[in-house]
């Protein structure tokens, strides 16, 4: 039977990683940024080129600009959108996967065989934990974290009309400061045997 995983995460909790070895563990396939190659091919008239500079684009001015680019004046975070659904349904359709990030949690909620993973941490341990991959200072860092999560939220508020992070919409949340990676991957397998 197919498992589907969506992890959601804060910035800096380790949902990438904690994402990555779960599907490692399971032997299945691993989805986060890869999607949005998926979504070029689901669309008509974008490019990977026009959806990999509205990602940076938006990452760097933390939240969905509408008037980045407006193609028959439909802004293209509609369309990322709507290509992003037809890839991660695809992709859940055909085989099991875990899936980081892309709302995939709210994408996919109606399918039975789906774990969907919120992981969390204490801002100060996210912040520790940055430091180590990235050579920005604390407050730098900080900064990053602060307009990554923001971004975040509006994204998922826009598009899904949810809350961001909301316990009830998920099945399973980890506090990465308090459990660590490895704790969150073994607890992540473990519920995934019951799905």
């Amino acid at each position: 039977m197919r498992k589907i995983i969506t992890i959601s995460r804060e910035f800096g909790a380790g949902g990438r990683s904690i994402g990555r070895e779960v599907a490692s563990k399971l032997g299945i396939a691993f989805y986060d940024r890869d999607i949005i190659l998926k979504t070029a091919q689901e669309t008509t008239d974008l490019t990977p080129e026009e959806i990999m500079k509205f990602e940076e684009k938006t990452h760097i001015n933390v939240g969905f600009t509408q008037s980045l680019f407006d193609y028959y004046s439909r802004p293209i975070d509609e369309k990322i959108w709507d290509a992003q659904v037809k890839a991660i349904r695809h992709l859940a359709d055909k085989e099991s996967c875990v899936i980081v990030g892309r709302n995939a949690d709210y994408i996919l909620r109606e399918f039975d065989h789906l774990l969907r993973v919120f992981v969390y941490a204490d801002k100060q341990w996210r912040v520790q934990h940055l430091k180590t991959l990235m050579d920005d200072s604390e407050s730098e860092i900080e900064s990053k974290m602060n307009q990554a999560d923001k971004a975040r939220k509006n994204y998922c508020s826009k598009l899904t009309g949810r809350a961001y992070g909301d316990i009830h919409n998920y099945d399973l949340s980890i506090n990465t400061g308090k459990f660590g990676f490895d704790k969150a991957v073994e607890l992540i397998l473990n519920t995934a045997e019951n799905v």
